[in-house]
């Protein structure tokens, strides 16, 4: 499925962006504005930051795949 088909089932969910020049980010979809994607990344501390991307830099998006354990973590 194309990466702009997916959008609508991720937002709101943590995602993996891959950019064409090779580069890559993650953060929580927010949505759209525009041709850009709003994407809500953790900064350091307790700040965090809304950056957007132009569509025409985005290779890929996929949502992040659910944590299996078998023994409980401490």
């Amino acid at each position: 499925m194309p990466w702009s088909q997916k959008i609508r089932y991720l937002i709101g969910q943590p995602i993996g962006v891959s950019f064409t020049n090779g580069q890559g980010t993650s953060g929580v979809l927010c949505g759209v504005s525009g041709n850009k994607l709003l994407v809500y990344e953790y900064m350091y501390q307790a700040q965090f930051a809304l950056k957007q991307y132009d569509f025409n830099t985005i290779q890929d998006i996929n949502g992040f795949p659910p944590c299996h354990t078998q023994q409980p973590l401490y």
